[in-house]
């Protein structure tokens, strides 16, 4: 007969026993469960109006199905022409503004100034403004309002060109106007404070207030995500 001290070492030694299997098998369960959480380590995408998030797998099939930016010409501050080509295999943000803007534009020039700054020697990430008064905003106009901003003409393309195209662009493929549901005729003004982050297959990956301080820096963390991404 064993004593009762030996049934109870026995005893103790079978329930750690016990205790090491099952953190064993929950170990196990941890390392080969598939990541159920791992796609909100991308950043979502967008095809529409709304910015309803669409999360997608890059490089999926649907992923390259997906709404992309078109390609477009325009002219920037120095008289070149550019194009999707300009930010092949780049990030970019693009946003809408004129240089005679007396109110919001001064602001938002500053806070992409600020993105600029952020990037300034990573020549993967680049910066578009659109003119939304490109009969006003020649090229020496677009050239004296970057060398007041402190634009940095490798880094940042002002860009001016067809009305008709830019307002396309900004209207039907960058979706950057909030007020949704009202039709929108071709001689109606745009204007809008948003900034939009274009990863480099030419998907709109986010959006951001560009007159608050807060959206920017949550810009500058999401490009920094999306280049992990890529």
């Amino acid at each position: 007969m064993k004593s009762l001290l030996e049934n109870k070492i026995i005893a103790l030694g079978l329930g750690s026993l016990f205790l090491v299997l099952i953190g064993c098998k929950q170990e196990a369960k941890k390392v080969h469960e598939p990541e159920e959480s791992s796609r909100v380590t991308y950043l979502p995408y967008y095809n529409e109006e709304s910015f309803t998030p669409h999360w997608l797998t890059p490089n999926s099939i649907e992923e390259k199905n997906f709404h992309k930016i078109p390609d477009f010409q325009l002219i920037n501050q120095l008289g070149d022409t550019i194009s999707q080509k300009t930010f092949d295999n780049k990030i970019y943000i693009a946003d809408f503004f004129f240089t005679s803007c007396p109110g919001i534009c001064t602001k938002m020039t500053g806070n992409m100034g600020k993105v600029q700054a952020a990037f300034k020697n990573d020549p993967e990430v680049m910066l578009l403004s659109h003119s939304v008064t490109p009969s006003i905003d020649s090229v020496s106009v677009l050239k004296n309002y970057a060398n007041n901003h402190g634009v940095l003409d490798y880094k940042w393309h002002l860009v001016t060109g067809d009305r008709m195209a830019i307002y396309e662009l900004g209207r039907k493929h960058y979706f950057v106007e909030n007020d949704l549901g009202i039709p929108k005729d071709p001689n109606d003004f745009l204007h809008t404070e948003n900034f939009l982050l274009v990863d480099k297959n030419k998907h709109i990956r986010g959006i951001y207030n560009g007159l608050n301080r807060a959206s920017i820096n949550q810009l500058i963390i999401d490009i920094k995500a999306l280049q992990e991404e890529s």
